[in-house]
């Protein structure tokens, strides 16, 4: 009997790149599940990077939003003469009927007080919650150790966001890492690398100064996104805002430290066993949802309530009860 074709998948993740990550671990359980599937992926400009290890993949379609949804047609017009075995579509649109499919599987967002992770879990019928998960070949493995280089641990650092309210200041930024990295701290003299967009240098550069030069790592504009999440892999600790990075360094699988103010940690904190979240005393709902007078376009940091000393005990927190499981170092 002639062995089955490999199946055909089509995966729609994500436009903006933290909901990519959040998303990944349906993609890498539609391939435990299909071994030696043929993927496609669409997703937006930006998290396309993140997929160009995947195993089997045959193309990413990178959708680039154009006036009056035509980036759908684009991807129809591109997809409508093959037949899929899985069209699985996370962005809940009407694209996954518009293909000729044996199986679609589709998630939207809901107005429900419910983590991303577990969203995606109840609506997709996936038991245990699918877990962020990127694929990252051997090779870009061992040029991310090159790039690192050999040495003392590295505590990776994420001073920017994609809005002003959710930074916490940069200063708290150097104060906590002067801290974490003091011979009485948790990762004595470790190197610090700071990651962000090459338009967050100003968030990030006095960060780097405080750390002497010998110990700091810039990757601020690093070009691929799935090269930093490779060195993140290597590294011993995270901190950051709530950003994509963020996403990034819980999927790489290292202690992930989340500081929360204007956006609500129950919907996107860090997702794992090694990720954690911190904020101030002040809940989002009495910050933004349940405040009258919130106001979206303010661009400086509300992240004033979060203190260095309320993010140095939860870091040290999380790295005591990583290092009681199955270890924290690498």
């Amino acid at each position: 009997m002639a062995a089955s074709p490999p199946a055909r998948i089509l995966f729609v993740a994500a436009n903006r790149l933290g909901d990519a990550v959040l998303g990944s671990g349906v993609l890498a359980r539609l391939i435990d599940e299909h071994p030696g599937a043929r993927i496609t992926v669409a997703c937006g400009k930006l998290p396309a990077p993140l997929f160009v290890d995947v195993p089997g993949l045959e193309r990413v379609h990178a959708m680039e939003k154009r006036r009056g949804g035509a980036h759908w047609f684009v991807l129809w017009a591109g997809s409508v003469g093959s037949r899929w075995d899985i069209v699985c579509d996370l962005r809940g649109s009407l694209f996954a009927w518009s293909v000729r499919a044996a199986s679609r599987r589709v998630a939207r967002t809901e107005l429900r007080r419910e983590h991303r992770i577990l969203e995606l879990a109840r609506q997709l019928r996936l038991n245990p919650p699918p877990t962020p998960r990127l694929f990252v070949s051997a090779g870009r493995l061992e040029r991310a150790r090159a790039l690192l280089g050999a040495g003392a641990p590295v505590l990776a650092i994420g001073p920017a966001a994609n809005w002003g309210g959710k930074q916490w200041k940069a200063e708290r930024f150097a104060e906590t890492v002067r801290r974490l990295t003091a011979p009485e701290g948790i990762l004595p003299g470790a190197r610090v690398a700071v990651l962000a967009a090459a338009g967050e240098r100003a968030q990030a550069q006095p960060v780097l100064d405080s750390v002497p030069p010998a110990r700091h790592i810039d990757l601020v504009g690093a070009p691929d996104l799935l090269d930093l999440h490779a060195m993140l892999r290597l590294c011993a600790l995270y901190i950051g805002n709530d950003s994509g990075l963020m996403h990034l360094a819980a999927a790489a699988d290292i202690p992930t430290l989340g500081l929360f103010g204007p956006s609500p940690e129950w919907r996107y904190g860090p997702w794992g066993p090694r990720a954690a979240f911190v904020r101030g005393a002040e809940s989002f709902e009495s910050m933004v949802s349940e405040n009258p007078n919130f106001d979206w376009t303010r661009p400086e940091s509300l992240m004033g309530g979060l203190s260095v000393d309320a993010a140095v005990a939860a870091a040290g927190e999380l790295w005591r009860r990583v290092s009681a499981g199955s270890g924290a170092s690498r």
